[in-house]
C-alpha cells in the first residue's frame, strides 16, 4: 500500500513539473513561433553589402559615401553601437533567446541587447532617435518578421562605410533553413540615401556548446572624427 501511495505522488509531482513545459510548447507551436534558440556565428563574412560600387545611392547619399574612411572615422573606431543591419553582419557570435513577449538577440560585439518586441507596435512617439532602432516583431509561419525604425544616423550599414539617415527602415525576416542554419533576410529603406528600396542576407551557423564571452572594446577613440 504504501509503494501505491509512493507511486501515486511521484506520477502526480511529475504531471506538475511538465505541464508548465508541455503548456507552453502548445502556446508556441499555436502561434506558429519557431525555435530559434541557440548561439550562431555569421557563415561567410562580407565587409562590403556592394562589393562591386553599384548601391542606389541618392545625391546625398553618394556624397556622404565619399566621406566614409574605415581608418578615420568609422563609429566602431569610437566603441560605439554598430547599428542596425551591421551588427548582424560582424563576424562574432551571437545568442538568441525566446521569453514571453520578446525575442533577444544577445550580441558577442560590445555585448549588445538586441530586445524584439512581439506584443506591442511602435510607439507613437520616440524620446530620441537610437543606435540601434525600436524593434517590433510577428510570427509568418516559421518566420519571425523584424521591423525597426527611430534610428540616428551615425552609424554605418556595412563594415566599409554605407551611410544612412535618420529615415532608416530595416525589415528582417530571420528563420531557421535547417537545424544548424539560421539565414536572415534584409530588406532596406532609406528614401534620403537610397532611390530604392534594396535587400541583402546572410547565414549563419549553430554553434553548440558555445557561450557568449565578454567583450572589451578597446579603440583608439582619438582617431575617431564624426562627420559634420
Amino acid at each position: 500500500m504504501r509503494n501505491r501511495w509512493i507511486g501515486a505522488i511521484v506520477a502526480v509531482a511529475a504531471a506538475l513539473v511538465l505541464l508548465p513545459l508541455g503548456t507552453a510548447r502548445t502556446a508556441q507551436t499555436a502561434a506558429g513561433a519557431q525555435d530559434l534558440t541557440g548561439v550562431w556565428l555569421v557563415d561567410h563574412f562580407h565587409p562590403g553589402l556592394f562589393p562591386k560600387g553599384d548601391a542606389p545611392f541618392t545625391p546625398w547619399g553618394e556624397s556622404r559615401f565619399k566621406l566614409m574612411d574605415p581608418k578615420v572615422n568609422d563609429p566602431n573606431l569610437a566603441c560605439l553601437p554598430h547599428g542596425v543591419p551591421r551588427i548582424m553582419f560582424v563576424p562574432l557570435p551571437f545568442e538568441i533567446y525566446q521569453v514571453p513577449g520578446k525575442v533577444l538577440l544577445y550580441q558577442e560585439a560590445d555585448n549588445q541587447l538586441r530586445k524584439v518586441y512581439l506584443n506591442r507596435p511602435h510607439p507613437k512617439d520616440f524620446d530620441t532617435p537610437t543606435y540601434n532602432g525600436d524593434s517590433v516583431g510577428k510570427w509568418e509561419g516559421d518566420t519571425l518578421v523584424v521591423d525597426t525604425i527611430n534610428f540616428n544616423d551615425v552609424t554605418w550599414l556595412d563594415h566599409v562605410g554605407l551611410p544612412h539617415s535618420d529615415a532608416l527602415h530595416v525589415v528582417e525576416r530571420i528563420h531557421r533553413v535547417d537545424h544548424d542554419t539560421l539565414r536572415d533576410d534584409f530588406t532596406i529603406e532609406d528614401t534620403k540615401t537610397f532611390t530604392k528600396p534594396w535587400t541583402a542576407s546572410q547565414l549563419y551557423k549553430l554553434k553548440p556548446g558555445w557561450e557568449i564571452a565578454e567583450y572589451t572594446c578597446d579603440n583608439n577613440k582619438y582617431t575617431y572624427h564624426p562627420e559634420k
